[in-house]
């Protein structure tokens, strides 16, 4: 699965959407993880974002290509709805984390038992979209 963190540094995900200098793009399997790409982008701040305009959405959206999730620190609603529309999952971190912590906790998540919202996400890659029949079935339930 490939994810995509908004970041100032390379370090942490500590940048707002559409002022992050990088989006640094990995591949995170249940066995680890690795860099595919850190795009760069010139018009980057250290801003919080705000009074961004679509110059500065539309090239950040077009890198998340064939990424299912994008961590961020913050991101505003007409942002956010154009990188849901991308089929992108957009997850706001409540403070800065480093980016190894953050793809630990992706690759946590893929050798356990994803949450809902993360098979969802999952299924937009083309995989199996798990359904809520699938869950009665396990437990026997009819639907």
């Amino acid at each position: 699965m490939k994810v995509a963190l908004a970041t100032q540094d390379m370090f942490a995900v500590n940048a707002h959407f559409a002022g992050a200098r990088t989006l640094a793009i990995y591949d995170v399997t249940p066995a680890g993880w690795s860099l595919v790409e850190a795009v760069q982008f010139d018009d980057a701040s250290a801003e919080d974002g705000a009074g961004h305009d679509d110059d500065r959405v539309a090239p950040r959206v077009a890198a998340l290509d064939g990424c299912t999730l994008l961590f961020v620190r913050a991101i505003g609603g007409p942002a956010a709805a154009r990188v849901v529309g991308a089929r992108v999952h957009p997850i706001k971190l409540p403070d800065d984390a480093p980016l190894e912590q953050v793809l630990q906790r992706v690759r946590t998540m893929l050798n356990g038992t994803p949450p809902p919202w993360l098979r969802k996400a999952m299924g937009g890659e083309g995989g199996r979209r798990p359904a809520f029949l699938d869950e009665d079935a396990e437990t026997g339930a009819e639907a």
